[in-house]
């Protein structure tokens, strides 16, 4: 044990957390499995309970690994991936898997061990640190806006068009992660406004276009309507899902109904992914919910301390970068269970079950530790002007 502490780099408190979350995650996972058993009849809660602890187990295995490289290689790696990012998206749009007869072209089957990849949430993850990247490299020249477009936007748009199809809130959350990080970065205000307008003239664009020619983009746009209506009417399928997460919260009062006691954990399709947090709530409580929430606060922290103390442009670009999108997407997940949101399939990272998502947020959560394990190296790359600080003294 103390072999594999030495060998352990970079924010103790990040890796600290990142373990409590994973272990919050064991028993609500073996909990709503239930549903998993005895609705869609997929394996015991015994085997989902095994499954999670591997994909955990392996999460792990990644941190360790992309910890121990240099931060200064992703950079460069971005743009090596960008290509292979656009044909797996390519490939996932045209041959995606479908689940339960719907149209979800967004995953890919591993092979070897049969697990579903989410190829967007790599896109996701690469184009973040492409963006840091470009703002590093520019970051004492003056940007010009249509140089940028090129060499910045053009990537952005055509990884964001080719995941818009099968998963809107993805889009929407990187574009929305991308306009902060640039924002931070020292972007012209005025320029990204305009990619803001841009962009939505382009939604509109996309979706008249999927309403015109149905065929095109089957299910999707009417997917995302649907869900908007059910938002406020909540007469839909995700309007009903919504419903029992709500009855689920109400019913677990302040202490829960206790471990393995859930009751609408056998009502809710995506119990044990998309809406844990209402099991978690039913089952321990408002205590439960205000321990999850404040793990996530304390890693948020630990994001921005990190951030603060790194030694470049691209180290700090990097570390919110990657590390936001975790806590964005928690948000919106415990958002969608208390009908704050509508219904997005956006899951509660290092705690839903499910490979790609543990995965990609354990692959960020190495970077950031890369960062901080290298921060003592990384002076010669530094630059004084630290872009929090910059923000700070600006917004000040």
């Amino acid at each position: 044990m103390k072999k594999i502490l030495k060998n352990i780099e970079g924010d103790r408190a990040i890796w600290a957390i990142v373990t409590v979350l994973a272990i919050m995650s064991f028993m609500p996972v073996y909990s709503a499995s239930t549903n998993l058993v005895y609705v869609v009849n997929m394996g015991t809660p015994s085997y989902h309970l095994f499954k999670h602890f591997v994909l955990l187990f392996l999460g792990f295995l990644i941190i360790y690994a992309v910890h121990k490289i240099p931060y200064k290689y992703f950079s460069s790696g971005s743009v090596l991936m960008l290509p292979l990012v656009v044909v797996l998206l390519i490939f996932t749009l045209t041959q995606g898997t479908t689940i339960g007869g719907a149209n979800a072209s967004r995953w890919i089957k591993i092979p070897i061990i049969g697990v579903g990849f989410q190829t967007s949430t790599l896109a996701g993850v690469v184009l973040m640190i492409y963006v840091a990247r470009y703002l590093a490299k520019n970051k004492e020249k003056k940007i010009i806006f249509k140089e940028s477009i090129l060499q910045l936007w053009a990537p952005v748009a055509l990884i964001l068009a080719l995941i818009l199809p099968a998963n809107f809130s993805t889009t929407a959350i990187i574009f929305s992660m991308i306009l902060l990080v640039t924002f931070i970065g020292g972007y012209p205000l005025k320029y990204i406004a305009s990619v803001v307008g841009m962009g939505v003239l382009l939604l509109a664009l996309f979706v008249l276009t999927a309403k015109a020619f149905p065929g095109l983009v089957p299910n999707r746009v009417d997917t995302w309507i649907s869900r908007v209506e059910s938002f406020s009417s909540g007469d839909t399928e995700e309007g009903y899902q919504v419903t029992k997460a709500k009855i689920a919260i109400a019913s677990g009062g302040i202490k829960g109904r206790g471990p393995g006691k859930s009751i609408q954990k056998n009502f809710l399709p995506q119990s044990s992914s998309d809406f844990i947090f209402a099991i978690i709530v039913e089952e321990y409580g408002l205590i439960g919910a205000i321990l999850v929430m404040t793990a996530y606060f304390f890693l948020l922290l630990r994001i921005m301390i990190a951030a603060k103390k790194a030694t470049s442009i691209f180290a700090t670009l990097l570390i919110i970068g990657v590390g936001l999108p975790i806590i964005f997407q928690a948000i919106i997940n415990m958002a969608v269970a208390v009908h704050l949101f509508p219904v997005t399939g956006q899951t509660l990272p290092l705690i839903s079950s499910g490979g790609t998502s543990i995965w990609m947020t354990c692959f960020s959560i190495g970077i950031i530790l890369s960062v901080t394990a290298n921060r003592e190296n990384s002076v010669e790359d530094s630059s004084n002007d630290n872009p929090l600080e910059i923000l700070h003294e600006t917004v000040g």
